[in-house]
């Protein structure tokens, strides 16, 4: 047989190898996650129907504030349920529509959970990094400080000095009312919430700083503020994205704590604790009350921790690729 002569031959294709950039490659591991793709989605829904409430609630029909006094019982129950007009029935003792009052409450129970992640997270990302780059006197220092407030019982500072720092805030002329317990809330849980990132960022720094484009930066006589900013602060981006979507919804669930203790907003606004709250006086007469609450603040935390940790795996630079 005789051999093929090499203009028979078919030529073979060779793939251009392509390189991928580390967000590329994260971006591409989180999409393989179908289960975080998709509580990201759910969140990113939760998320605009919060921040577009009142156009969502103009839309179906519903009001936060009509008293719908005509339908409910001696006890206070309402004798309708859910219906088109009322898609999640109506709330007991009051006959405000429900949904109206979970979307009007979410703006306020994000609102919380937002400021204090910025915050908390923005005062643990300088001081970790200060610490970690300089270390010596000035990391002993901040550990020092770190440790103190560690070793606070934060939940029982919030609640002792709730009454207190709350009137004070009024008597300074800040703010008065439910815009004063917000801002006592997001202080205090920023207060006590920004040492625990700071010891990650720190050992992230510690790392970081040994790494060789460190030190070639410093070599070429980059100052410490551009070293910091424009070597260090890019490489942590990763840790800061996973932090704050685990952060978030902790926050989210200990602002409804504090409401449903009676530590925070107060009616006739609305958040989330606060219709958990009045949920658990009906829940004998109408659990469906009290599972449409409680569900909704379940839902809305695991979609979030589901995000966090797709981000996590995604970033994981161990992982499998």
């Amino acid at each position: 047989m005789n051999p093929k002569s090499p203009q028979s031959l078919e030529p073979i294709s060779v793939e251009a190898i392509v390189g991928r950039s580390p967000r590329q490659i994260a971006w591409m591991r989180f999409k393989r996650n179908k289960v975080g793709v998709g509580a990201a989605m759910m969140s990113i829904a939760i998320l605009m129907l919060s921040l577009c409430a009142p156009i969502v609630a103009k839309v179906i029909g519903v009001d936060p504030d009509t008293l719908n006094l005509d339908v409910l019982d001696v006890s206070g129950i309402p004798t309708v349920g859910i219906s088109w007009d009322h898609p999640l029935g109506l709330i007991p003792g009051t006959g405000r529509d429900f949904l109206a009052q979970l979307l009007y409450g979410s703006r306020i129970s994000f609102l919380i959970a937002i400021l204090t992640t910025m915050t908390a997270l923005t005062i643990g990302l300088f001081v970790g990094i200060i610490g970690g780059y300089f270390r010596g006197r000035i990391d002993n220092y901040l550990g020092r400080v770190t440790d103190f407030l560690l070793a606070f019982p934060a939940f029982f500072m919030i609640v002792a000095l709730n009454q207190p720092m709350v009137a004070r805030i009024e008597e300074s002329g800040i703010a008065e009312g439910n815009s004063a317990r917000i801002i006592f809330l997001v202080f205090f849980l920023s207060f006590f919430g920004w040492p625990g990132f700071s010891r990650l960022v720190r050992s992230q720094v510690l790392s970081l700083r040994e790494r060789e484009f460190v030190t070639a930066a410093a070599a070429m006589g980059a100052t410490r503020w551009r070293v910091i900013t424009k070597e260090l602060i890019p490489n942590l981006w990763a840790p800061v994205i996973v932090v704050v979507s685990l952060s978030l919804p902790g926050y989210l669930a200990a602002e409804a704590v504090y409401s449903f203790l009676g530590l925070g907003v107060q009616p006739p606004a609305s958040t989330w604790g606060i219709l958990l709250s009045n949920a658990t006086r009906y829940v004998t007469v109408m659990p469906s009350f009290f599972l449409i609450a409680a569900g909704s603040l379940v839902l809305v935390v695991l979609a979030f921790n589901l995000v966090g940790d797709a981000l996590r795996d995604a970033l994981d630079p161990k992982a499998e690729r």
